[in-house]
């Protein structure tokens, strides 16, 4: 079973010139999976994302624009991560617990996941969550 300690902070290449920067990602290169699904969440109101675990699903969330603290608890310990530089995205692994808060202004997080949306590999109920990992 996963715990906290498998999600990790993944630095993405940075290209910089005069021009700006840029930032790619390769599957299986950079990222530990292929990429099945890309989706981002913006337009934010103030309220908190996630509350959910997946079953199979292994995730990396990247800060597109702004910031947001992605809080990380495996049933047994927890920790909060913020995500603030584009260059850096947080792997998550499945069968940990997510919570996204304190989304700055404008912020744009990408999500690039292992999988297809399927609803049958979401935990959406905490006390579930945590039986399930017993």
């Amino acid at each position: 079973m996963y715990t906290i300690d498998d999600c990790k902070i993944i630095e993405l290449p940075k290209l910089i010139d005069n021009r700006g920067s840029l930032s790619f990602i390769e599957e299986k290169r950079h990222i530990p999976f292929e990429i099945k699904r890309i989706y981002y969440i913006y337009d934010l109101t103030g309220e908190d994302r996630g509350y959910h675990a997946h079953k199979k699903l292994q995730q990396l969330y990247i800060p597109i624009h702004g910031h947001f603290d992605v809080l990380l608890n495996d049933g047994k310990s927890q920790k909060i991560i913020k995500l603030d530089k584009p260059n850096f995205g947080l792997y998550i692994c499945p069968w940990i617990w997510r919570e996204l808060k304190n989304f700055s202004n404008n912020a744009i997080c990408l999500v690039l996941a292992s999988e297809i949306y399927k609803e049958d590999d979401y935990i959406r109920d905490y006390n579930q969550f945590v039986h399930n990992k017993e």
